[in-house]
């Protein structure tokens, strides 16, 4: 029994590294919530990969991903047009974000973060909170949904590594700015790097900042069958498909998840590398 195939209705490159597709997806649309993610599988011998839902229409039918082409799938998708089809989506799949008013938010995204961050922002600015935004990239032209983030923003802050735009320097600065100045800051959403993470948790601790990070573990089913996707919570093991992928930030084992995440770069480097010649 063959999968059921899915349009791509809208593809465009968000910078040279970084590809957003638009496929009709109507049942998953129409269930679709903020911090979800789904399974793709991009052609019949593919591998099957998670990737965040950076928007989602009931109206349309459809749902956006984008994803960074660093591995042979991602770079896979990263070959689709306009018209061409997918061959597997499953979703949506995940714990929502939870959603409620409480107050000033602050949520900060990093580098592909910035994705998800778009559509929970805008949940959190629809729940009643006062958002404040901080984005932040390498440079300018890595920089994604500036704009969208920004149009769901009551305070918007933009952070450069090299200085291209905005602050030069890192998002966790203005945070620390923040808190230097005492100002009333309700809850912390981060997502990104695992490192940016890391250091935003580290910087609310001490301050008791309530900080919610999602996480980028390596799954496989997505649905809590394969366990690869574990992840250290106070000490507990989690799946981070089912019970997140959504955590306390004060409560996370960093460090086991980079391990973790970095466990088969080398059969991924061989995998990219035989799909290339293969082409």
């Amino acid at each position: 029994m063959r999968a059921k195939m899915y349009e791509i209705v809208k593809a465009e490159k968000l910078t040279p590294d970084v590809i957003k597709l638009e496929i009709k997806a109507p049942q998953i649309a129409k269930k679709a919530k903020a911090g979800q993610f789904i399974m793709v599988t991009p052609t019949e011998h593919g591998e099957r990969i998670p990737l965040t839902m950076a928007d989602f229409s009931p109206e349309k039918g459809t749902i956006t991903i984008a994803a960074l082409e660093i591995g042979k799938t991602t770079k896979e998708l990263g070959t689709l047009k306009a018209g061409d089809k997918v061959f597997s989506l499953v979703g949506p799949l995940g714990l929502p974000t939870h959603l409620h008013n409480f107050g000033n938010v602050v949520s900060i995204g990093g580098g592909i973060g910035l994705a998800l961050m778009y559509p929970v922002v805008r949940a959190f600015r629809q729940s009643g909170n006062h958002t404040i935004n901080i984005i932040g990239a390498k440079n300018e032209k890595l920089l994604i949904y500036e704009d969208e983030i920004k149009t769901v923003s009551d305070e918007f802050y933009v952070c450069t590594d090299d200085g291209s735009k905005g602050h030069h320097g890192f998002v966790s600065d203005v945070l620390k700015k923040m808190i230097a100045e005492n100002k009333k800051i309700d809850l912390v959403y981060a997502v990104g790097p695992i490192i940016m993470m890391k250091v935003i948790a580290n910087i609310t601790k001490p301050h008791n900042i309530k900080t919610i990070v999602s996480l980028n573990p390596i799954m496989v089913d997505g649905t809590g069958m394969c366990g690869s996707c574990r992840v250290i919570i106070s000490g507990e093991t989690k799946f981070g498909c089912v019970d997140g992928p959504e955590f306390d930030g004060h409560a996370v084992d960093f460090d086991n998840l980079t391990a973790r995440n970095r466990r088969y770069m080398p059969e991924e480097a061989v995998s990219l590398k035989k799909w290339q010649g293969a082409k």
